[in-house]
């Protein structure tokens, strides 16, 4: 939890963390079709697969570190990216009162 210890005193302690939950798949399908037209190199299933793992081996913790002191707003980013943008507003509506 170095990674959120040093970003909090270095920035500022974090009031919430917004965790877009996405399996695999479904990632892997959008970052393949944005690849089509992206020119990015990486973006490959072989490349793809690597920067999943990487991101639950690093990121995941620091996730649970913040979601155990609930601060972790989780959004079901396996939905439509319309879905996804509105249910970010209303969660950050819920929890920090105001309208975005």
């Amino acid at each position: 939890m170095d990674q959120a210890r040093r970003f909090e005193e270095a920035v500022c302690p974090a009031k919430l963390v917004l965790f877009y939950d996405c399996n695999e798949r479904v990632m892997q399908e959008r970052l393949l079709e944005r690849g089509k037209t992206s020119g990015r190199a990486d973006d490959n299933a072989e490349s793809i697969r690597k920067r999943f793992r990487t991101f639950v081996e690093t990121s995941m913790p620091v996730v649970d570190y913040y979601d155990k002191q609930g601060r972790v707003v989780k959004i079901d980013a396996t939905v439509a990216p319309d879905k996804v943008f509105a249910d970010t507003e209303k969660r950050l509506t819920e929890k920090l009162g105001t309208s975005f």
